[in-house]
This record gives structure tokens, C-alpha cells and sequence, in this order.
């Protein structure tokens, strides 16, 4: 998968904002990605920290831009843009203040077109990378919230790596049929980047109507929406999960729609089911989860792991960059 998104990355080279530019790990990675000549980073913080930061570390990052807050030529134009953008909700010294932060400073770098994508959330929370995202980039036209997936890879006996795509596992708690559309929606564009020909299951503890309650209503009601709302896409469910990716559970439950059986895109009821499922795939499945990709934005901006390794920050930089 990583070197389909390399060689398409190749042809157009990104850049993509590091907002923690003094962290080791950003530092290695940016210096792998440097190396291989196919996205540029552009890390936030002090030069001089920077420099001494990847000299005590050992990391080549010659290269790299790096953009400082406290001195950057383009403070004046970025605090006026930030204004208009919050539309009265922060005065010019609020927003001043706010741009010294690496978050926000990083995510105006994007906005102004500075950046191709941004990644950041290495020393801060997911809240801290989202809220600047959607006050700032804010939601794609049509859009109402922003989602997120996880895109699952475990290596095949056949060579080729197995993909699946699991949403919403990080962000909507509890998302109503409407915003389970939206999040059907976009996590399927997401997954045709990453290789995967999405059949769709919205999963429930019910296989058609075989359980009864709420929570089954309104994931089979949220199918529903999904199925007329993209035609050319294969949806299926309500399901349970065995229901969903055995052929024989299927088979046995009567699913005759294409999807019962073979689904590998995967719409969770809530967060608590989402979140669970894709750790039960990444610990017992051995899948490695990628994630969570932030959807629904007008630009690329996703967030990392506090506990995430170097080769982490690697891949999820190159998972940013494809999707912008």
C-alpha cells in the first residue's frame, strides 16, 4: 500500500506541516521522508532549537523549512485572515496569541497555502488538533462534522496486504442516521485512496431485522439513507460483524446483496463499538491500524498517537499527503 501512495506522491510532491518541530520523533521521520525526496516537511518551532534538537539526536533534516511563529514575515496577513475567519469570535490580540502555539500557527500555514497537509498531536491532545481544524480549514461544502477512520493492513499469504477501513473509531460519540451517511460518505472516498474497493456493512447486534431496538433502527435506517444517497456503491445491513465478513454466516442468514459475507468498509454504531472493534482487529487480528484520519475537512489534517513511534509519524505523514 505505502509504496503505491510513494510513487503517486513522486509524481507530485507535498508539503506537509510538522507542528511539533523539535520533537525527536518528527525529526526522524522528516529526516526519512527528506531522504526519499517525495514530501517536504515544514516544522514549527524555533530555528535554532531545531537545529541543536536533530544535531543531539542525529538527524539530517538539511532541507526542511522551518517556520517560527515568533518571527515569521507573515505574522500581520496571518493574524488578519485568522480575524475574518472567526468571524468576530476572537479579536486581532486573541488571535495573536493564539498563532504562537504550534497548533494553530500550523494549521493557518495550511489554510494560507503554505502547507499542502498538516500532522500534528505528538505532545497534545486530538481536541487540540481538531478544534484549530475546524475553526480554521472548517468542513467541506455540504459537510456538517467532521469523522475520522482507521485504515486496518495485515499482510496476506497471497503477497498482497488485506485493507479495511473502520469509521467512526475516534471522533462522534454517538452520531445520529444523518451524520452515520455523512460518515459512511466520506469514509468510502477515504478508502479508495488506500486501494480498497469498499463494500460497505453497517453494524449492528442485529442481521435484518433478526434483533430489535433503537440502536438497530437506526443503523438499518442509516443503511437505508446510505444506499440512496450512493447508488454505485455496495451497502449492506443492517449486520452483525459475522454476518458482515463470513461468506458461511451469511450464507446461512440469507444475505443475498453482494456485500453480507465479503464487506471489508466497516460503519460502527457509536464511538464505543468503533473504538473497540478496530483495537480487537490491531491486538488479536494483527492488523496494523492506521489512524485516525480525520474526514470531512477542506484540508488534510490528522493527528497522532502521544505514545507514537517515528516509523508512525512516517506513515501517517504519507497518509496525510495522499489524501491531499
Amino acid at each position: 500500500m505505502f509504496g503505491q501512495l510513494i510513487a503517486t506522491l513522486k509524481k507530485s510532491p507535498k508539503t506537509i506541516v510538522f507542528t511539533e518541530g523539535t520533537d525527536p520523533r518528527i525529526l526522524e521521520a522528516s529526516a526519512r521522508l527528506l531522504s526519499g525526496n517525495f514530501l517536504k516537511p515544514v516544522l514549527v518551532g524555533n530555528p535554532e532549537e531545531i537545529a541543536a534538537a536533530a544535531e543531539d539526536a542525529g538527524f539530517n533534516i538539511r532541507g526542511a523549512e522551518i517556520a517560527d511563529p515568533a518571527n515569521y514575515p507573515e505574522m500581520d496577513a496571518m493574524v488578519e485572515q485568522m480575524v475574518e475567519l472567526r468571524k468576530g469570535k476572537m479579536t486581532p490580540e486573541q488571535c495573536r496569541d493564539a498563532l504562537k502555539k504550534g497548533n494553530y500557527f500550523g494549521t493557518m500555514l495550511v489554510k494560507m497555502g503554505k502547507a499542502d497537509c498538516l500532522l500534528g498531536g505528538a505532545t497534545y491532545s486530538t481536541a487540540d488538533t481538531v478544534r484549530p481544524a475546524l475553526q480554521l480549514i472548517k468542513t467541506k461544502p455540504g459537510n456538517k462534522i467532521v469523522s475520522s477512520c482507521f485504515i486496518m493492513v495485515r499482510p496476506a499469504a497471497s503477497g498482497e496486504n488485506e485493507v479495511l477501513a473502520m469509521a467512526d473509531c475516534a471522533i462522534n460519540i454517538k452520531p445520529n442516521e444523518d451524520e452515520l451517511v455523512e460518515i459512511c460518505r466520506e469514509t468510502v472516498e477515504c478508502a479508495k485512496i488506500f486501494g480498497v474497493d469498499p463494500k460497505v456493512a453497517f453494524l449492528s447486534y442485529s442481521t435484518l431485522g433478526s434483533g430489535k431496538g433503537e440502536d438497530v433502527d437506526k443503523m438499518r435506517n442509516a443503511c437505508e439513507k446510505a444506499k440512496a444517497a450512493m447508488p454505485n456503491t455496495p451497502i449492506g445491513g443492517e449486520f452483525q460483524f459475522d454476518a458482515a465478513v463470513s461468506p458461511v454466516v451469511a450464507k446461512t442468514k440469507h444475505i443475498t446483496d453482494g456485500v453480507g459475507g465479503h464487506a471489508n468498509t466497516f460503519i460502527f454504531p457509536d464511538i464505543n463499538a468503533g473504538n473497540i472493534g478496530y483495537k480487537i482487529a490491531q491486538r488479536l487480528g494483527n492488523f496494523d491500524a492506521y489512524g485516525p484520519i480525520l474526514l470531512g475537512l477542506n484540508a488534510p489534517i490528522n493527528d497522532l498517537s502521544r505514545g507514537c513511534n517515528a516509523q508512525e509519524v512516517y506513515s501517517m505523514a504519507i497518509i496525510t499527503a495522499a489524501l491531499a
